[in-house]
């Protein structure tokens, strides 16, 4: 069972302010991300959203962890009715004008080994994809 985190990088032709606000609003994040009820950057604040793998979805409940403007965003993330909890975070940094995003995942191998959709491998995959191509999409069209 591999215990490493997922950590992913990618580089924004975009200010942090502007990719603050991306991952921040949930009308924004409906956007590139997943449609929320409601979100709110606040530490303890609670949300959840539906997501799925082949077919079957799965309720995402999350509650923010951590948050320093403009610069942090960290949540936890576990699925109803299923064991594990892991954490993901979203870290900002300037770099010549455009923005440079950490995201790490940390704590799948606390999700059933049992269930594919949990695989460490397809958590990689969505990061990649929504960090590389949807998000990039968004902020940089």
């Amino acid at each position: 069972m591999n215990a490493e985190p997922i950590i992913l990088e990618r580089t924004y032709k975009a200010a942090i302010a502007r990719v603050w606000k991306a991952i921040t609003d949930k009308d924004q994040m409906a956007k590139w991300y997943f449609k929320l009820n409601e979100f709110k950057p606040v530490v303890g604040f609670e949300f959840e959203f539906e997501a799925g793998d082949k077919g079957v979805m799965y309720l995402h409940k999350c509650v923010v962890t951590e948050v320093v403007e403009e610069k942090k965003l960290a949540y936890t993330w576990s699925y109803e009715g299923y064991d594990g909890s892991s954490e993901v975070s979203f870290e900002l940094f300037e770099q010549d004008g455009q923005t440079r995003l950490k995201l790490t995942h940390k704590g799948l191998e606390t999700f059933a080994q049992n269930n594919p959709s949990f695989a460490r491998e397809n958590f990689f995959g969505g990061w990649t994809a929504i960090l590389g191509t949807s998000l990039k999409n968004y902020l940089e069209k």
